[in-house]
């Protein structure tokens, strides 16, 4: 069966690919009156509350409440072009086998990325600050509340959830906020009808489940790896993460983040590619990561993980990827820790390696922030952005950010807009315009209307925030939320990195 849907805040939003249009952006000028990483208040210890901090604010988290999800399936999130973490763990390499994929499905992974290990310079250089306002939206975990379902490698014990420290240090003469987390939530979802439909009508869900069915019911409140029937990876252990991952995912593991986030961002004057792996981490200290999935077809059309991966993410929109465990887009469960209640303009979500902050859909009260990447209009032989022939994928634009340079001819063809794409864990999907990295550009008049549209970065500035991303939504005719291109930032870094930034050096190639 071909399907094209998300899987989105639990549930499963099925829709046409062409539905999942590419969101307005506004204001792409950056100014340096951007809100610093240590002026955003921390999480009250009980809820949405919030206080201004001193080291003591913290949210208490609920041992029983964490759901993570795991997926090496489809992703090779770790490029040799980018430097995850600045922590004493290994980085984040993800191989990923394409044996499942079509015919024409070729894949572009493989990557080790050396220099994702520690930056000896930083412990080397840096000077803790003992004064300065560390006040930030992290979820701390101040009472050492552990994982239910997550155990540590080779033990019993099992893992801290959110983050487990904040700090703000100077390197080198330049202030960061250090973040340590073990990259372990603590989600706890309440199954729905909604969400128990989801889980029904896998496609493949007589196999996916042990059982061909999920062992849980609406009303149920689900942890973090608590199992739910699924046929998981190997890697999870019986009550321990195995049965709540679909099949392909491995479990998360704590991968001891430790990143360093500039407290004053900079405009960058570079353009400077995101990568795969780590791009910076949400409030509870998982993962950020991009649009990509790491996958593509002929090495040339690049998947994005929030369509070919729908089926490879948990009930809370995430997976993991050589145990780390992150988003790459939106999920109401990240809407849930960051206290978003659609009541005003959404609050931060997470911060990226270069300093800005993601905030939230909401740009104020019934208003979403919109992209401003359109998709080629492939159908209509005379568009500036299709290649001549309805339906075909025999061209690239010479520029997504200047669609006037016109388009160039490839050997190196996609599906047709009226063909299929089957991803790693052999789910068959339909490849509308709008299925590939390749399918957008940036509209600069969408971003030229300003308010609620972003620029080609997913940010623009407004007077109390300064400059920030969005993730970006659109929402359907029965109020779901789906995700849209390019999902949470970029395709591009708007702010500079340095060499103790989580990523340390832009990508060299798009989807890498």
């Amino acid at each position: 069966m071909k399907i094209n849907g998300y899987f989105l805040a639990g549930s499963l939003v099925w829709l046409s690919a062409a539905t999942v249009v590419a969101q307005p952006n506004p204001s792409s000028g950056h100014n340096n009156d951007q809100r610093s990483v240590r002026e955003v208040p921390v999480r009250n210890s009980n809820g949405r509350n919030w206080q201004n901090n001193n080291s003591e604010n913290t949210r208490n988290n609920n041992a029983d409440s964490s759901t993570n999800s795991n997926d090496d399936v489809a992703e090779e999130e770790n490029s040799t072009d980018t430097t995850v973490d600045n922590s004493s763990e290994t980085s984040i390499d993800e191989t990923e086998d394409t044996s499942g994929n079509n015919g024409d499905s070729s894949t572009d992974v493989n990557e080790d990325n050396s220099d994702s290990s520690d930056n000896s310079t930083i412990s080397d250089d840096e000077e803790n600050s003992t004064t300065g306002d560390s006040d930030i939206t992290w979820i701390v975990n101040s009472t050492d509340e552990r994982a239910p379902y997550i155990y540590e490698n080779n033990s019993n014990q099992q893992v801290l959830v959110n983050v487990q420290s904040v700090e703000p240090v100077t390197v080198a003469g330049k202030e960061y906020t250090r973040i340590s987390a073990t990259g372990i939530p603590d989600y706890q979802i309440e199954i729905t009808q909604e969400i128990l439909d989801a889980l029904i009508n896998r496609p493949k869900a007589s196999s996916d489940f042990v059982s061909g069915y999920p062992q849980v019911q609406a009303g149920e409140v689900v942890s973090f790896g608590q199992d739910i029937g699924y046929r998981s990876n190997s890697s999870c252990g019986s009550e321990a993460g195995y049965g709540f991952w679909p099949p392909g995912p491995v479990c998360p593991e704590n991968v001891s983040h430790v990143g360093y986030i500039p407290a004053e961002p900079e405009a960058s004057t570079d353009n400077c590619e995101t990568g795969l792996g780590v791009q910076g981490y949400w409030v509870n200290g998982t993962s950020i990561y991009q649009w990509s999935d790491g996958q593509s077809v002929n090495n040339t059309w690049h998947t994005l993980a929030p369509m070919a991966e729908v089926y490879d993410v948990d009930i809370c929109g995430g997976h993991a990827a050589n145990g780390d465990y992150h988003h790459h887009f939106y999920s109401d469960c990240l809407a849930e820790i960051a206290g978003d209640t659609a009541d005003g303009h959404s609050p931060i979500y997470g911060y990226t390696a270069d300093g800005y902050a993601i905030y939230g859909p909401w740009e104020d009260t019934g208003v979403l922030a919109k992209s401003s990447w359109a998709i080629r209009d492939y159908d209509d032989p005379r568009s500036d952005t299709g290649c001549g022939v309805a339906g075909q994928r025999s061209c690239l634009l010479i520029d997504e950010y200047d669609i006037d340079r016109g388009v160039s001819n490839t050997n190196n063809t996609g599906p047709t807009t009226s063909g299929s794409y089957t991803s790693q864990s052999g789910n068959e999907f339909e490849t509308p315009a709008g299925f590939f990295y390749e399918d957008y550009y940036w509209d600069e008049s969408l971003t030229a209307q300003g308010r609620e549209y972003l620029d080609q970065f997913n940010g623009h500035t407004d007077s109390e925030r300064g400059y920030h991303y969005h993730l970006t939504v659109t929402q359907d005719s029965n109020g779901q939320l789906v995700p849209a291109f390019p999902f949470t930032f970029g395709p591009r870094f708007a702010g500079k990195l340095d060499d103790q930034t989580i990523v340390n050096r832009c990508s060299t190639t798009v989807g890498r």
